[in-house]
């Protein structure tokens, strides 16, 4: 609810506390000894204009608008696990080498995932945070790695491997608009550095998915009440095309802002943790002189609670 308030009423608020506080002070002792006819008409009076100022001041001035309250996630990541996942000797050195780029302590803590929590990563890639995650969650819950069957090519068999030391990780081969998962059955969704491929067609195939806007809602559906969705990206500069994707595989933020909320979601946080105003946008993210160094934005949804289907 918009929230107004008017200048010149404070300006009366003031006055009446100086100039009546002591008036009405006053009254309070020597009304001990009985009301004075007076002294009552004072009061009234003193009532009058400062209800005639409140009104004028609002005739005179345009309501402002209150700020929104700020939104913010009630969770907190759990550190010390965090900790051991990320210095885990067990981690590959070629990831370790490019913690300092991809900044995964800072990327988990604004994820603030629960070690129980059962998660979607969407795009798990070649599996740099697969690896993270499945140390960080419980060996009780599950890590779905998913990656589209178009991408089995250039992957090779990087997914297998990572997971030969992964417990509670399973694949997920399927496309980000028919996830092969159950209503409501993951606590959290990521999407590292993916969106944009939405509009991305490889070489000599199909594109990824036949209508964009069937994806958001995809991962809705597979999330419960209350479960959050992460997304991460490399960023478009302001009012570039969604086709942008599939030519500079980078994504104006307010797309992905419009369709988590025409899917249902509510945008509940963001971080420029990620931030690189050095970083040309009109540049292909594999153009050596901005690779791994890209501007990117980072946006946290949550479907809300009790939300239908």
């Amino acid at each position: 609810m918009t929230q107004a308030f008017s200048l010149p009423v404070f300006h009366c608020l003031e006055r009446r506390e100086g100039v009546f506080g002591e008036e009405l002070a006053n009254r309070a002792e020597d009304d001990k000894e009985g009301p004075d006819p007076m002294r009552i008409l004072t009061g009234l009076s003193a009532l009058v204009l400062l209800s005639a100022c409140a009104t004028q001041a609002d005739r005179d001035l345009p309501d402002v608008e209150a700020p929104p309250p700020p939104m913010v996630s009630g969770e907190r990541v759990d550190a010390a696990r965090l900790n051991a996942a990320i210095t885990s000797p067990e981690r590959p050195d070629t990831d370790v080498e490019r913690d300092e780029l991809r900044q995964p302590a800072a990327v988990m803590e604004f994820m603030a995932l629960q070690p129980g929590d059962t998660v979607l990563e969407l795009e798990a890639g070649g599996g740099y945070f697969t690896e993270i995650l499945s140390r960080y969650l419980t060996a009780e819950t599950t890590l779905y790695m998913q990656n589209p069957a178009a991408f089995d090519g250039f992957l090779g068999d990087a997914a297998e491997m990572r997971m030969e030391s992964l417990e509670n990780v399973e694949y997920v081969r399927s496309d980000f608009d028919n996830i092969p998962l159950p209503d409501e059955s993951v606590d959290a969704a990521t999407w590292i550095q993916g969106p944009h491929e939405l509009w991305y067609t490889p070489e000599n195939g199909e594109p990824l998915v036949s209508n964009p806007d069937d994806s958001f809602p995809e991962i809705y559906r597979v999330l419960k009440p209350g479960g959050t969705f992460i997304v991460l990206d490399h960023t478009a500069p302001e009012g570039a095309p969604a086709t942008t994707g599939g030519d500079t595989h980078r994504i104006d933020p307010q797309i992905v802002r419009d369709l988590g909320r025409e899917a249902g979601f509510v945008l509940v946080s963001e971080s420029d943790i990620l931030d690189n105003p050095g970083d040309d946008l009109n540049a292909s993210v594999f153009d050596e002189a901005v690779r791994g160094r890209t501007d990117q934005f980072l946006m946290k949804f949550e479907k809300p609670a009790g939300a239908p289907q």
